[in-house]
């Protein structure tokens, strides 16, 4: 893949997710707010890893977005497309975390600033710069913001960039759930790299299972070259050509929530495929990639937030190791 100014820009959300940290004097439920957006999360990762990356969207001119711009700024991600709106305040998440790790959503996002970003603000010059283009589902949620992914993922496929997916399914912001399964299928049908989760198979497929739900996209969606199915504390699959490759989880006892996991996991697939490319991968290479990234969407769980606490290449090989 030929030099460019960014090795991956993403397009999306960036929020505050207030995450649960304790209990009070007074026994209320104390909230962090950690910076977040699945976009981002991705983002952080891939520039713990050496990697070059851009983001456009819009946060709030308020407390709320300058603390947003400044952890990307950070962070190392280029913050060049990143607007603020005057009027809109920045989308805000509150995460209820379950004994086991899993979340529950409640979002402040209507609107949010993020829904705000219009076609006339997408940065093409940005895009022509990139060698990977990352979306998801929550930059599609309404008519606005749609029209811009639509417009930057035109312009990606145009400037020949490969192009990341990830539904990142959230069905509060939804309206209706079958307009969310038609913005996936259109997502579907763009990418070469696709990272979903188990759930997200079964809904979109109507299959039983994941492995019937990842044949139903493999058949339906030639486009996707590299398609990878997380499956919680089951591990993680990759299915490249005739290739099918099921790697272990790295379970940690101290595992507190599970937010990032599935951008951290992204980000370093993303990675590899950065400095290994897409062509001619085989068992051996996809074995590596998802035990790296299963290792570091573990390292992960054992933090609150993801964005600013991502962990580090040498981290990640000591844990594997």
């Amino acid at each position: 893949m030929s030099e460019k100014k960014y090795d991956v820009l993403a397009l999306g959300e960036l929020l505050i997710d207030f995450t649960e940290n304790g209990l009070s004097a007074q026994g209320n439920p104390m909230l962090e707010a950690n910076p977040g957006g699945a976009p981002c999360n991705v983002l952080a990762m891939l520039c713990r890893l050496g990697k070059k990356t851009a983001f456009l969207g819009k946060v709030g001119k308020d407390q709320f977005g300058v603390m947003l711009k400044g952890a990307l700024a950070d962070a190392g991600i280029d913050t060049e497309g990143l607007y603020l709106d005057e009027e809109v305040h920045t989308t805000l998440a509150f995460v209820h975390t379950a004994p086991d790790g899993d979340r529950d959503f409640a979002f402040y996002r209507n609107p949010g600033a993020d829904m705000m970003l219009t076609a006339d603000e997408v940065r093409e010059d940005m895009i022509e710069a990139a060698r990977i283009f990352h979306f998801g589902t929550l930059s599609m949620t309404h008519a606005g913001v749609r029209a811009a992914t639509e417009k930057a993922l035109k312009a990606a496929k145009e400037k020949g960039l490969l192009l990341s997916f990830d539904p990142n399914l959230r069905p509060p912001l939804w309206k209706d759930l079958e307009e969310a399964r038609e913005r996936i299928l259109y997502g579907l049908g763009l990418c070469d790299i696709l990272k979903i989760s188990d759930d997200e198979v079964l809904f979109v497929s109507g299959a039983k299972s994941v492995a019937e739900g990842a044949g139903w996209l493999r058949e339906r969606y030639p486009n996707i070259r590299l398609l990878l199915t997380t499956l919680g504390k089951e591990g993680s699959v990759a299915y490249y050509g005739d290739l099918c490759v099921k790697a272990e989880p790295f379970l940690n006892p101290n595992t507190i929530e599970t937010t990032g996991a599935g951008d951290t996991f992204c980000a370093c697939i993303l990675n590899y495929v950065l400095e290994h490319g897409l062509e001619g991968l085989t068992q051996e290479d996809l074995e590596k990639m998802l035990t790296f990234a299963n290792g570091a969407s573990s390292l992960i769980t054992t933090r609150r937030g993801a964005l600013k606490v991502m962990p580090k290449k040498e981290e990640v090989e000591a844990y594997i190791g």
